[in-house]
């Protein structure tokens, strides 16, 4: 209850400070303010629920962090819809919707381990499949940074622009992935994942997709490989690497679906590499 009302205040006062902001103002706020609220109620003490597994968690800071938005877009951006991960929904009247993830990494969050984020994304049509995503912004309270970018939106990293992705073959650059400890049993996910991601010159896997992402944006990962999973864990970061030159898409291999991303010739070939483990 006390983090609860914490939040309205924060709400208040941040709705009367940002009223004027255009939406990528905005976001840059929020995603900020949010990200700050979350470490700030770590920094005091965190009770951790379990949602689908040992490594799947959620703490009151992911819960406060959420509403914390919401209660800010529902007041600013009243047509707008909601989806997020903790279960803000709100249908749009607007033809557009903001998705949240308020910690992406809480497993990192709540160990102790700064490889965390905040992250939202703004998209026009269904959520789930959007005719436009209009941009996305993620903000790491430590260190103290902020990405924001998207299609037509250069990717800027606490208001400074990014250099355009350059072109890496797998074999010369690095890849942060993840494959959860349950598909990592011998089967076509695990051997499908392994075949191509055996192709990179080295491998990163820390458990916080949007983080990831940012780095791929950045230009200090060369590439992004994950099994598709939740729209919050991948429109933030989708529209980063766009906004700095690169491509983000989707890929069918080894009987699932694949989230790629990285500078245009990177994802090419790494399409190209899952193809030719499906031909096999």
């Amino acid at each position: 209850m006390e983090a609860m009302t914490d939040a309205t205040a924060l709400i208040d006062s941040f709705t009367a400070a940002h009223a004027a902001d255009s939406d990528e103002d905005l976001a840059r706020a929020l995603v900020h303010d949010a990200g700050q609220l979350a470490d700030r109620m770590r920094a005091q003490g965190l009770t951790t629920d379990y949602k689908t597994s040992i490594s799947d968690v959620v703490t009151e800071a992911d819960r406060t962090a959420e509403a914390f938005v919401a209660g800010v877009l529902s007041a600013l951006r009243p047509g707008d819809g909601l989806l997020g991960e903790e279960g803000a929904s709100r249908a749009s009247t607007s033809g557009r919707t903001w998705v949240i993830d308020p910690v992406d990494g809480t497993y990192n969050f709540t160990s102790g381990f700064s490889y965390y984020c905040s992250a939202l994304a703004l998209v026009e049509g269904d959520p789930l499949a959007p005719d436009a995503l209009l941009f996305g912004a993620v903000h790491r309270p430590t260190p103290a940074t902020t990405y924001f970018g998207g299609p037509g939106i250069p990717t800027t990293v606490n208001g400074e622009p990014v250099a355009p992705l350059t072109p890496r073959r797998m074999a010369e650059t690095s890849l942060v992935t993840y494959l959860h400890p349950g598909t990592m049993n011998p089967g076509p996910v695990r051997d499908t994942w392994l075949a191509v991601a055996g192709q990179f010159a080295t491998l990163r896997m820390f458990g916080a997709g949007s983080v990831d992402l940012s780095l791929v944006a950045t230009g200090h990962a060369g590439a992004w490989i994950q099994r598709a999973g939740a729209v919050w864990d991948w429109w933030p970061g989708k529209a980063l690497v766009e906004g700095a030159g690169g491509a983000a898409r989707r890929v069918e291999a080894g009987g699932t679906a694949w989230l790629v991303a990285g500078s245009t010739a990177i994802v090419d070939e790494i399409a190209a590499a899952f193809a030719a483990v499906d031909a096999q």
